[in-house]
């Protein structure tokens, strides 16, 4: 039976496990794809035990920074910062295409949405709003929800509505070319905890952030901290009703659920989601530019700590793993 694992950071593991294809190898991509990623747990539950006594055979081309768009329609410029090639990593087809999604595909997962937003620009421009300001300040909020000229003229609502958009328009790609396929959708887990005021300000392992040759931290607020929650949950209601409407009976797993109480402000034992630095592999840089012009900053961790972005730790995929054998044993049998 053949499998196709589809997505973005979220699923390829950017830091987690030991990089796939491994450190020095032609085959290197800029996807940022690690062993210690959901689909290479599952696949290695399913090798074991194998549903229907069938063997399931994993394409996995996952990419970070993916968007919705190239995951069907368009082409990605990898932006790994593990080992870049001098001018740059190559751009790569759409995901549907490098997997060779047919008719013969018999199930298909997909976890993206995040960058169509984009998360990493909202993360940055809310650091930087929020720095000296009141803890219940919502200075970033205010201006994601007007529509800021300078910031995004985007505003977080029409945002919403274009993801969702994108969302059905690549599930309908995804149908197109793998009509016999089973289509599981993965969303995203819970990032922050349901009170903001647990979040300690000033800890970089949770939502702050120093930048480079520069002497402030950058702190979220409080108010700003719970809003996040707020986009984070809107997003993952996006991906669950874009399924529920394309009509195949696709199905949605819901991370969130289950990882409430694992989020980024939880101690370094509980968290299964790391904060802006935290624990990655020796690979995986301590300083790292993110955003996009004009907000574009050059992070450093320290502490031997590493550049995470809120991104899910090792026991984060273990946890989206379960919920994802769970769904693909039962689309397989």
């Amino acid at each position: 039976m053949e499998w196709a694992a589809l997505g973005d950071s979220y699923t390829a593991g950017v830091f987690v496990g030991a990089p796939r294809p491994e450190l020095g190898s032609a085959d290197r991509d800029g996807c940022d794809r690690t062993t210690g990623a959901y689909p290479n747990l599952v696949e290695t539950k399913l090798a074991a035990e194998p549903p229907a006594g069938r063997t399931v055979r994993l394409t996995d081309f996952s990419c970070g920074a993916a968007t919705i768009a190239e995951i069907a329609t368009a082409r990605q410029t990898p932006i790994s910062p593990v080992q870049p090639p001098a001018d740059g990593w190559p751009s790569v087809a759409p995901q549907i295409d490098r997997a060779q999604l047919s008719a013969s595909t018999d199930v298909v997962t997909i976890g993206v949405g995040g960058n169509s937003l984009p998360f990493g620009k909202i993360l940055t421009s809310c650091l930087l709003l929020g720095t000296g300001q009141e803890d219940d300040a919502t200075p970033c909020r205010d201006a994601y929800e007007r529509g800021d000229f300078i910031l995004d003229p985007e505003s977080i609502r029409d945002k919403f509505q274009r993801v969702f958009r994108e969302y059905v328009a690549m599930l309908e790609a995804v149908h197109e070319k793998a009509p016999n396929a089973k289509v599981i959708t993965v969303g995203y887990p819970t990032i922050v905890p349901s009170d903001a005021t647990t979040c300690d300000r000033q800890d970089t392992t949770e939502l702050a952030a120093d930048i480079k040759d520069a002497e402030t931290r950058l702190s979220a607020t409080h108010g700003y901290i719970a809003w996040l929650g707020e986009v984070n949950t809107e997003l993952n209601a996006i991906i669950d009703d874009a399924t529920d409407l394309v009509d195949y009976g696709y199905t949605y797993v819901d991370v969130a659920a289950s990882s409430v109480g694992y989020d980024a402000c939880q101690p370094r034992a509980t968290k299964w989601v790391e904060g802006v630095c935290g624990q990655a592999g020796p690979y995986w840089p301590t300083d790292l530019t993110l955003g996009q012009d004009p907000v574009r900053l050059t992070l450093k961790c320290s502490d031997g700590n590493r550049a995470t972005l809120v991104h899910p730790n090792a026991a984060g995929h273990a946890n989206t793993a379960t919920l994802v054998e769970a769904a693909v044993r039962k689309a397989l049998t």
